[in-house]
């Protein structure tokens, strides 16, 4: 494929998921702003930070003055799953250069790596895909959040208008299109099950770290289960 093409297909890839970001990132500047943060301040942590689970869980921890070390501790927990993410796509980016792949992986989000990962099945991954992706998903995270903090107290609560629910709709979406049956439906049940129990008994940022063991756990089990139940073919005589 022409580089060109390469570039078509990573917008036309990111457009639906950058679409469905826009009402996050303006609630993520609301909220922010709510706390006592400047426009630019928001700038700032958008895109030095740029991760939505973790800013969401700072500005729930924010105070003044800031709460250093569990600052620390939740965004770090929160984001251990790029470890997992990056090494799973690290390997699929052969055609990049280091700075291309240093650059890429610290810009990289849940939507674009889901993308990535689908995409990988069928083509390689160019960094003119990669960065079609990425760049466009960036930049609409700073305009919305920076613009949801500038004109936060103008929209009053965001979550009266259902927007706290935009961010939970989007992980659905990108579930849904990894969908492989019982395996996914067992990890997505332990998962879900073990992270609500873990908010209502012991709060944030706890049920980010059982949802994830608890589903890696239900995926191990289940995927072995079903191997097991595959018959076994008899060697050739």
């Amino acid at each position: 494929m022409s580089w060109t093409d390469e570039a078509r297909a990573g917008l036309s890839d990111i457009w639906p998921a950058a679409l469905a970001a826009v009402p996050i990132g303006f609630l993520f500047g609301a909220l922010a702003a709510g706390k006592g943060l400047s426009p630019l301040e928001v700038f700032a942590m958008s895109a030095l930070v740029f991760a939505g689970g973790a800013q969401f869980a700072a500005v729930e921890l924010w105070a003044s003055p800031a709460p250093i070390l569990a600052l620390v501790f939740s965004t770090a927990l929160i984001n251990a799953r790029h470890i997992l993410m990056s090494a799973s796509l690290a390997p699929k980016l052969s055609g990049f250069s280091r700075a291309q792949t240093f650059l890429g992986l610290y810009y990289m989000a849940d939507e674009n790596w889901a993308l990535a990962e689908k995409r990988a099945r069928t083509h390689p991954i160019t960094p003119v895909y990669w960065f079609a992706m990425a760049i466009p998903f960036v930049c609409l995270w700073l305009l919305t959040s920076t613009t949801g903090a500038i004109i936060g107290a103008a929209l009053g609560d965001p979550k009266r208008y259902g927007a706290d629910f935009a961010f939970t709709a989007l992980f659905i979406a990108l579930v849904a299109a990894f969908w492989k049956g019982r395996v996914t439906a067992w990890t997505v049940a332990s998962a879900g099950i073990a992270s609500a129990l873990a908010y209502r008994f012991a709060g944030p940022p706890w049920h980010v770290l059982a949802g994830a063991l608890s589903g890696l756990a239900a995926a191990w089990i289940a995927a072995g289960s079903e191997a097991a139940a595959q018959p076994c073919e008899s060697p050739a005589e």
